[in-house]
């Protein structure tokens, strides 16, 4: 905050979307001037596109202000980039937040734990409960027929 306004407009300018949107929030005094208008949500977009990347899945993504563009797919898209999900997805990405080779912030893959809280609803659980007797009884029958 020591610095000239004329620095904070600077700097606020080569922004791109997500991180204008992080430091228009971050107080009033940066909100009365960190634009993130329609040029620089385009861009942002387009530099998904460029590397690949998701981008919103909806049909009618609104420009017209930061609410109504935070909708749907949007805040998912941002959540990963802040948790660097997206880093390294591709061979040669690299950190797409600090633009370096390689990704130290990423998280290892948990691909069980993450599995399992998505795929296993309340249902599944009581299936696999009752798998459990079922498979018994079957080993238990089959080892009455082998030893007899």
């Amino acid at each position: 905050m020591s610095l000239p306004p004329e620095l904070h407009i600077q700097i606020a300018q080569q922004l791109i979307y997500p991180d204008a949107l992080s430091l228009k929030h971050s107080s009033r005094y940066f909100y009365n001037f960190v634009d993130t208008g329609i040029k620089l949500k385009v861009e942002w977009l387009m530099s998904r596109r460029l590397l690949h990347l998701d981008c919103p899945n909806d049909t009618r993504c609104d420009l017209g202000s930061d609410l109504r563009f935070c909708r749907g797919s949007v805040p998912l898209l941002m959540k990963r980039r802040r948790e660097h999900i997206e880093c390294e997805s591709r061979p040669d990405l690299g950190c797409l937040i600090y633009n370096t080779r390689t990704c130290v912030h990423r998280r290892p893959p948990r691909l069980l734990h993450r599995w399992f809280r998505r795929r296993l609803t309340v249902e599944m659980w009581w299936v696999l409960l009752a798998m459990v007797p079922l498979a018994l009884s079957w080993l238990w029958f089959a080892e009455l027929l082998f030893v007899s």
